[in-house]
């Protein structure tokens, strides 16, 4: 079974799922954005976890993800992805947004997590075009979800009108 694939409007911090996924930064110890919410909202004990994490295996990498508690959240787990900083496309930006991607739903599998929600990684502050990033969202979700008999339920949560209809309108096209 493939899981459902749903475009939504809102708030990422809100959504009743097994695991949302960060659009985090290198350092992991929160910033602006998605990054800045849900560290917020989730509380201290996601930071406590990210310390340990840089203290382990030092920052993460573009591409990468890293798991930790959803604290607070509705979520139980928090999977930190960094995305890439948009330099035209002349240093692998897609590849590693895919892989963002890829990874975070590799590591989602082996957590046992059958419900995942995506922001729109790389579009805000690292100005990743956002119908580009649209396509390898979706591109490398579906294909990697052929490969995961266990995620049900995929969710791209949409913080702006702009990203929600490109998802909607390329999801059903």
């Amino acid at each position: 079974m493939t899981a459902r694939i749903e475009i939504i409007r809102g708030d990422i911090t809100q959504q009743n799922v097994d695991a949302i996924v960060n659009a985090a930064n290198t350092s992991l110890m929160g910033g602006s954005g998605v990054d800045g919410a849900i560290h917020r909202a989730g509380g201290p004990a996601i930071l406590e976890e990210c310390r340990a994490i840089v203290a382990r295996q030092g920052k993460c990498p573009a591409g990468e993800a890293v798991i930790t508690t959803g604290g607070l959240l509705p979520a139980r787990f928090v999977i930190h992805t960094v995305g890439p900083v948009w330099n035209g496309g002349k240093k692998k930006e897609a590849m590693v947004l895919s892989n963002c991607y890829r990874n975070s739903l590799q590591l989602a599998a082996t957590h046992a997590v059958n419900s995942i929600a995506f922001p729109n990684i790389s579009t805000g502050v690292y100005r990743f075009p956002k119908p580009e990033a649209a396509d390898i969202a979706l591109t490398t979700v579906k294909e990697v979800l052929t490969q995961l008999e266990s995620m049900e339920r995929l969710l791209f949560v949409c913080f702006d009108e702009d990203n929600y209809n490109l998802y909607s309108s390329r999801l059903n096209s």
